[in-house]
């Protein structure tokens, strides 16, 4: 297998696109430096493949696929969570010819990580599984018309809730934002104490994912230039529907993933939660003695006639464009992607949701499904990662969900409104990209 170094390029042209990146820097320096692969073969003889990540089991997959062969032994150094120090760790990794021969790359994140020019294309050598993978996880790896990755499972988004108490009250799942809007009311009278769900405020990656099903991508580009949305009118219309359901005290505004959340969740002061694909291992870790009360729904949406969820996280792994050994890298990320022995693995200590849908099928059968009641869960996110509309994501977006946080960080206390602090978001995010010498351009008036 060789890897190319040149192809036509679908979508947008491939020299616009570097151009529209360059100058973009990944993150800021810092983190401990790791080594990279030293050499590239073992003593054995077989091909060593460095992979740095944080995936929650990548050790048990890495042990799998060594003990499946003698070709090639991965080595696995654990690295902290992306935006905890993992990306500045493979960054600094990249600037200094010292990378692994694996990145660890979220679908957000992707564009930054290729922004530092670190990243093997991939194309050649990825068409002929294509068409195995859900359109929505496909695109996440070429925003260029190009691959750049190696999906490995998405994070569609979906509305779990306590259907034992919506049943009980007689009140119905949620189909659409003013369905929603209604329920809302409905959970507080029929119990003052209670509110549907929480909005995490301090969660920027969430408000993104939600405005993703609003319809209007934060970012794009056009020829060499970056056009900046982040305060479009969808993005506004999501902001100021939910600053009403919290100005109304319909909804908690709190953190989630708390022990005060968690009990409010177990104990029936919150009856729902809006989350991602990966909820399902989040709920039944968090509260494994609610078996039998929650169920999941797909997102509700702005139009019924044109359904649409964004994502919230989802992974994909990158091949360092100075690895040596990229043949065999990609020997083990095509079996992390596709093996159907993966998903059982997963199953074993979390719900697996694969980019692969061959994958699906076998996490389907293998993941015990006694805690949720009501429709099947995997139906459920696969018309969620049916639903997720086309969105590129920017080359300063890590780093724009910590200036979400921060924005909406008054918003609870009045000091400010969701609309309002995007508008502001949108402002520092087209400053940020002109200091790193993009070519930018608004979008919608703010």
């Amino acid at each position: 297998m060789t890897f190319s170094t040149g192809a036509p390029a679908l979508g947008h042209p491939r020299r616009a696109f570097l151009r529209a990146t360059a100058g973009a820097a990944a993150l800021a320096a810092g983190g401990t430096a790791l080594t990279g692969c030293s050499s590239s073969t073992t003593a054995s003889g077989a091909t060593r493949v460095t992979i740095w990540s944080w995936m929650t089991g990548m050790d048990r997959y890495v042990a799998a696929f060594n003990a499946a062969q003698d070709d090639v032994r991965v080595e696995l150094s654990v690295i902290a969570a992306g935006l905890s120090g993992g990306y500045a760790q493979q960054t600094n990794a990249i600037r200094a010819h010292n990378a692994p021969d694996i990145l660890h790359v979220e679908y957000q994140g992707l564009i930054q990580v290729m922004a530092t020019g670190g990243l093997r294309e991939i194309t050649d050598e990825m068409a002929d599984l294509a068409d195995g993978y859900s359109e929505a996880a496909w695109r996440a790896v070429r925003p260029d018309g190009r691959t750049w990755a190696v999906p490995m499972d998405m994070a569609p988004m979906a509305f779990y809730y306590r259907k034992d108490l919506f049943d009980a009250h007689g009140i119905d799942v949620p189909r659409t934002w003013d369905d929603f809007a209604a329920a809302a009311e409905a959970v507080r009278a029929a119990d003052p104490g209670a509110r549907i769900t929480t909005f995490p405020l301090n969660d920027g990656s969430f408000f993104a994912g939600m405005s993703w099903g609003a319809g209007d991508p934060w970012w794009r580009i056009e020829g060499d230039t970056w056009i900046v949305d982040v305060a479009g009118d969808g993005t506004l219309r999501t902001g100021d529907y939910w600053q009403d359901l919290i100005a109304y005290d319909l909804v908690a505004a709190g953190g989630t993933g708390t022990q005060d959340w968690i009990a409010g969740m177990h104990e029936g002061r919150l009856w729902g939660l809006l989350g991602a694909a990966w909820s399902v291992g989040t709920l039944k870790k968090s509260i494994p003695d609610d078996t039998g009360r929650w169920a999941v729904a797909t997102m509700p949406v702005w139009r019924a006639d044109a359904p649409a969820n964004g994502m919230q996280g989802g992974t994909a792994f990158g091949i360092s464009r100075e690895s040596e050994v990229a043949d065999a890298a990609l020997t083990f990320l095509r079996w992390l992607s596709t093996d159907p022995e993966v998903p059982r693995i997963g199953a074993e200590f979390t719900s697996p949701f694969p980019a692969y849908l061959p994958n699906r099928d076998v996490a389907r059968q293998v993941v015990q499904n006694d805690y949720f009641i009501g429709d099947a869960v995997y139906d459920v996110l696969d018309e969620a990662d049916a639903r997720v509309p086309e969105w590129t994501w920017g080359p300063n977006a890590l780093g724009l969900f910590s200036s979400i946080a921060d924005a909406l960080g008054g918003v609870s206390t009045g000091g400010t409104t969701i609309p309002r602090a995007m508008r502001g978001v949108q402002a520092e995010a087209l400053s940020d990209m002109r200091d790193r010498g993009l070519s930018v351009r608004e979008g919608s008036p703010a």
